[in-house]
């Protein structure tokens, strides 16, 4: 976790000395909150999995991802590093180098059948930075969903994790990577209100609109969030078919927040705080919450170090056993009291690659953001046509954006449309005890200069120690290419004709020049 100390890790741990190695589960869905489980309150969707593994094991509240985009969440999780330290691999189409280690190779080499379904780290193009083989071993993708809807990825998790089983080597312990692709865009217009969830109960966050459009569109990702859990369910009822599950450390978490405005791609907790939960056995005493912070960059040194396997020196996160085996709820390490998080590129959509670059702390009671570039579009702006062909690139494609950038919406909602597509000032802090939704921005507050003081000191400490190229004016990240690579296909072409990019600037065209900078 970021900042944490060295002590806190898991070296001194006494281990049984004949212990069976155990077989690792990670469950990551695609674009999803934390909020949006029912453990965690939300009234209308429904996750009996997750909430069945946070019951028999650990639910944590304060769990983050160190990066709110697709490949260089998944870069961190893989590397145990920060996205600043890890070059390519910590953006969005970039590549991985094998000057940093995965786990997934470790316990490879040390004898665990390894091997996933769904998206793997993606997107990108592992094998331009070098890397020989495949970061998370081999694909199992032989089972088909019997006629999806639409949205739906059309793989069989659930019985594509029985063919891994089947095919492990007699004896050998397993890590297994369920990549679900849902909550991702797209959606099945309208199947969540056809399946029956509830339009009027849907919690629409303060910082989206409340409109009949976006109860429907947060219906359609619950929709899929559901469908995540679903697979979830017969794995874990797999594992017990086969006498596995108390031996399986099953982690479940997603890669970053829901795909709205103010959510992925930002900082605030709608974009870094992830659903976490954990169950191990009797290993994890059950029934738990815990409330220290942890992050996505603690996942690889805690798979290597309950596999046994000795820690990786560069990780920069700790080991989680001495979380997952207490007794203990609430806060339990003094040492996890915040977090760091960053992002650099998520989609080509400035000119000549530029990126937007930002930092946050988060501890319990507060967020301090610091934006280093606050001239630029944090969303790419209503001019540019990015290489998703649309304004505003990142913010992902949909009846939601298009939504929101009618014209009418942006005078409805004018607070809205702000706080989504408008630019940011350099620094933001938020009270989150007082703000949860952290929506008023109290950096510039004088009741408020000694906490930000202390927050910007404690964050550029932890850049500096970590070495982030940001801190020391430099930026390695306009230089890397977008490695445009189509699952593990061919690269595809991001030029756009004129007509591509007039259609483009015509869908966006009422957004252009509204949104203002926050004072």
């Amino acid at each position: 976790m970021g900042g944490i100390a060295a002590a806190a890790g898991c070296g001194a741990r006494d281990k049984p000395a004949a212990a069976k190695r155990p077989n690792i589960l990670f469950a990551i869905s695609d674009d999803q909150s934390y909020m949006h489980t029912s453990a965690y309150g939300d009234p209308v969707v429904k996750t009996p999995a997750f909430d069945r593994i946070a019951r028999e094991g650990v639910l944590c509240t304060q769990s983050y991802t160190a990066c709110p985009s697709c490949t260089p969440s998944r870069s961190a999780v893989l590397t145990g590093r920060q996205i600043w330290e890890i070059g390519e691999a910590g953006v969005l189409y970039g590549t991985l180098h094998p000057e940093h280690p995965l786990f997934t190779h470790r316990l490879a080499d040390a004898g665990y059948h390894v091997g996933f379904v769904g998206k793997p780290w993606a997107p990108g193009d592992w094998r331009a930075g070098g890397l020989s083989r495949r970061p998370i071993g081999k694909e199992y993708a032989g089972r088909a969903e019997p006629d999806p809807p639409q949205g739906i990825d059309t793989r069989d998790y659930a019985a594509n994790f029985a063919d891994f089983l089947a095919q492990r080597p007699a004896g050998a312990p397993f890590f297994f990577w369920f990549g679900c692709t849902e909550p991702h865009r797209d959606y099945d217009v309208g199947i969540g209100r056809r399946s029956g969830l509830s339009m009027a109960d849907v919690p629409v966050p303060p910082y989206l609109p409340e409109a009949p459009e976006v109860r429907s569109e947060i219906l359609d990702y619950y929709y899929e969030i559901e469908h995540f859990d679903k697979h979830l369910g017969r794995m874990r009822a797999k594992l017990e078919e086969i006498g596995e599950l108390e031996n399986t450390l099953i982690v479940v978490t997603s890669d970053n927040g829901m795909p709205f405005s103010r959510t992925k791609t930002t900082l605030y907790d709608s974009g870094v705080r992830m659903p976490t939960a954990m169950r191990w056995g009797n290993r994890a005493p059950a029934g738990r919450v815990i409330d220290d912070f942890i992050g996505h960059i603690d996942f690889a040194p805690t798979f290597l170090d309950a596999a046994g396997l000795e820690p990786i020196a560069e990780h920069s996160g700790k080991s989680l056993l001495p979380l997952l085996e207490t007794n203990g709820s609430g806060r339990v390490e003094a040492a996890r009291d915040h977090i760091v998080t960053g992002l650099e590129r998520h989609t080509y959509c400035r000119e000549n690659g530029a990126t937007y670059p930002i930092r946050a702390i988060r501890t319990h009671d507060f967020l301090y953001i610091r934006n280093f570039e606050p001239d630029r579009w944090p969303t790419g702006g209503p001019e540019f046509i990015s290489s998703n062909k649309a304004p505003h690139g990142d913010i992902d494609d949909g009846p939601f954006k298009d939504f929101m950038l009618r014209e009418g919406t942006r005078l409805d909602f004018p607070r809205e449309f702000q706080m989504g597509f408008g630019k940011r000032p350099p620094e933001e802090l938020y009270d989150c005890n007082a703000d949860p939704h952290q929506l008023a921005n109290v950096a510039d507050d004088p009741q408020y200069a000694a906490v930000k003081l202390r927050l910007w000191t404690r964050l550029e400490s932890y850049l500096r120690e970590t070495n982030d190229p940001r801190i020391r004016g430099e930026d390695p990240w306009q230089a890397y290419p977008y490695r445009q690579v189509d699952g593990f296909g061919a690269t595809y072409n991001v030029t756009l004709s004129d007509e591509e990019r007039a259609a483009a600037r015509d869908r966006g065209k009422h957004a252009v020049g509204h949104a203002k900078p926050e004072k």
